[in-house]
């Protein structure tokens, strides 16, 4: 069985432009200091550009995920089990979930995403590659309520979450994701997620300001998909990629800082920055041990087993869904 019909489950308006980012954009704009969320990279052009930045040799999470997958698949197969429906958060990279997939022999395979054009490409690489596999992609955004596919429900299920995504958000939203999916994988499930550690300042500063300019390709294509898809005419050559390590919240910052006085419309809004001014596109934060396992335990996971031998330091953390049970 192949790839079945793609689910969507995005809201776009009569033009075809998706709502919460017309609003995102918007209200990110209106804000000081201004701020657009991480989410919104990922448009066609995006996802293409964040697979060149996964080959970069400065991009250390993708290589270091990748020998996790590689060198411990037996383990993880082992403490995973065969039949599980694996649900990616995000859709599947060329490297890693075929090694995830070639491992743990899944019943059924269900990337989300919420980029359509990317999901149907590389729901169609795999399918090509493991062609007796029900994949079944779903269109939306999994920061928000995702309905499954009735055809996996009576599965158990895997979360897939690689590449240290989850630290792209401040920690209650963190928290509030690993909630909702705990709650949306039901009782019985696992999750196998990326955590990027701590680490030397030089190495993570490089990893997100490439000398190549990849990673500054991918976040001005932001400002790009701002004016194609809103109508905007914001001068992308009068912004530059900014990528800074904040220590007090352990995270690289990603800016895109005005180089001059502008002013410019979006959708009909008009805005304005001055020289300096950012709009902060993305954090990503690190974590220690004791810090992950924390931040688990508060999404209602309980950690299980953790891989995290790589060299840059980065960990595969497999963790249950947490039993709550009434207090007597």
């Amino acid at each position: 069985m192949g790839v079945v019909r793609n689910l969507r489950q995005v809201s776009a308006d009569d033009a075809g432009i998706d709502i919460a980012f017309r609003a995102d954009v918007h209200a990110g704009l209106s804000q000081n200091p201004k701020a657009i969320p991480a989410r919104w990279f990922y448009d066609a052009t995006g996802s293409a550009l964040f697979e060149d930045i996964t080959t970069l040799p400065e991009y250390y999470p993708t290589r270091s995920e990748t020998d996790l997958l590689t060198r411990h698949a037996a383990d993880m197969a082992a403490a995973i089990g065969p039949g599980r429906a694996v649900v990616e958060l995000g859709s599947g990279s060329s490297t890693k979930t075929p090694l995830l997939l070639g491992a743990i022999a899944p019943a059924a395979y269900v990337p989300v995403d919420i980029s359509g054009d990317f999901l149907r490409d590389s729901s169609a690489a795999l399918a090509a590659r493991f062609p007796g596999l029900p994949i079944y992609p779903v269109e939306a955004d999994f920061t928000q309520r995702v309905d499954l596919p009735r055809e996996i429900c009576p599965l158990p299920k895997l979360g897939f979450f690689p590449g240290s995504t989850i630290g792209n958000m401040v920690a209650r939203t963190a928290i509030d994701l690993l909630r909702h999916w705990r709650a949306t994988l039901g009782d019985g499930s696992l999750l196998l997620i990326g955590i990027d550690r701590i680490k030397d300042i030089a190495i993570l500063e490089r990893a997100y300001d490439d000398p190549a300019g990849v990673t500054a390709a991918f976040n001005l294509n932001l400002l790009e998909r701002i004016n194609r898809e809103l109508g905007g005419d914001l001068p992308v050559e009068n912004f530059v990629h900014r990528a800074v390590w904040n220590d007090i919240y352990a995270r690289i910052e990603m800016h895109l800082v005005a180089a001059c006085d502008m002013e410019f419309t979006v959708d009909g809004h008009r805005y304005a920055m001055a020289a300096g001014e950012t709009i902060h596109s993305e954090n990503s934060h690190k974590y220690g041990p004791r810090d992950a396992n924390l931040l688990l335990r508060a999404g209602g996971w309980t950690p299980i087993a953790t891989w995290d031998d790589a060299d840059p330091a980065f960990a595969l953390i497999l963790a249950e869904a947490t039993t709550f049970r009434s207090a007597p």
